[in-house]
């Protein structure tokens, strides 16, 4: 009788001890099942908010790049604080302000697929989105940020290809002095830009198309400048080198960077723009 006694008392401390790990196993991976999504807006992520000042129903995302929030109800990112205002509403065109707790740069994106004008939203800023993308956000990526590509989507003569490299075959030439908005149109197949200038051709181009203040001009893009009565646009070959019209001398086509045109002429650099032409629109 006391053999079984023991042997019941040992079975029972082995149950006992079977269902302990299982609860301590159980406890300890709760926290690495937890949800990052959760309307919380934690250390190491993006923070949409709903409305402007922060306030409002939360989207927080981690490190990862997203290129479409999408608009699909049953798909889409949402605002996911219960009991805020716009909750599992869609964040895409709907985000008014922003918490970067990642700990980089973030870029918000007018545009999918990182295209268009942005917001670069500097780590732990935590603010309004500016105009250009309050209630107008379509993607965002983390750093380090992508660069956006030429896209010839405007049914221009030539691909951007193309245009570069015509561009690259004029280096030398001459009789363009002044033609600057002329000549990246020729560079498109165009006889002119259907501009009268090339900071006018600069306000015409739709804000989706403009790429506001970045430096990194994919081969194809067209930089723009305020200065003198006309301003200046010259189109990119690629690696921070452009072709431009007149920097080298009055009436000669040359390579240039945007640097030679702020520091030689005194003009403000204005951004890029994808091959956009008021000629074809």
């Amino acid at each position: 009788m006391q053999q079984l006694r023991r042997r019941l008392t040992t079975g029972f401390v082995v149950i006992l001890t079977m269902l302990g790990s299982l609860l301590v196993g159980t406890l300890t991976a709760a926290p690495a099942q937890a949800a990052t999504r959760d309307g919380v807006c934690d250390t190491g992520e993006i923070c949409f908010y709903y409305n402007s000042d922060n306030s409002g129903s939360i989207s927080d995302h981690g490190t990862a790049d997203l290129a479409d929030y999408g608009t699909d109800p049953a798909t889409c990112y949402v605002f996911r604080t219960v009991g805020r205002a716009g909750h599992d509403q869609c964040i895409k065109n709907n985000a008014a302000s922003v918490w970067n707790r990642t700990g980089v740069q973030v870029r918000v994106h007018y545009n999918s697929d990182f295209g268009g004008t942005w917001d670069t939203v500097a780590a732990g800023a935590k603010r309004n989105l500016t105009a250009a993308v309050k209630n107008n956000n379509a993607s965002h990526d983390v750093t380090p940020l992508r660069t956006e590509t030429c896209k010839n989507s405007f049914g221009n003569p030539r691909s951007c290809a193309g245009a570069v490299t015509w561009a690259n075959n004029q280096v030398g030439a001459t009789g363009w002095g002044g033609y600057c908005d002329r000549f990246v149109a020729n560079a498109y197949g165009h006889a002119n830009s259907g501009s009268t200038s090339a900071i006018v051709h600069w306000g015409q181009i739709p804000s989706t198309h403009r790429n506001a203040g970045d430096r990194s001009v994919p081969a194809g893009g067209l930089a723009f400048f305020r200065g003198g009565e006309y301003g200046h646009v010259m189109i990119s070959v690629g690696g921070g080198t452009f072709v431009s019209n007149d920097i080298d001398g009055y009436n000669k086509i040359s390579d240039a960077t945007i640097a030679e045109v702020e520091n030689e002429w005194g003009y403000t650099y204005l951004g890029w723009a994808q091959p956009w032409f008021q000629v074809n629109h």
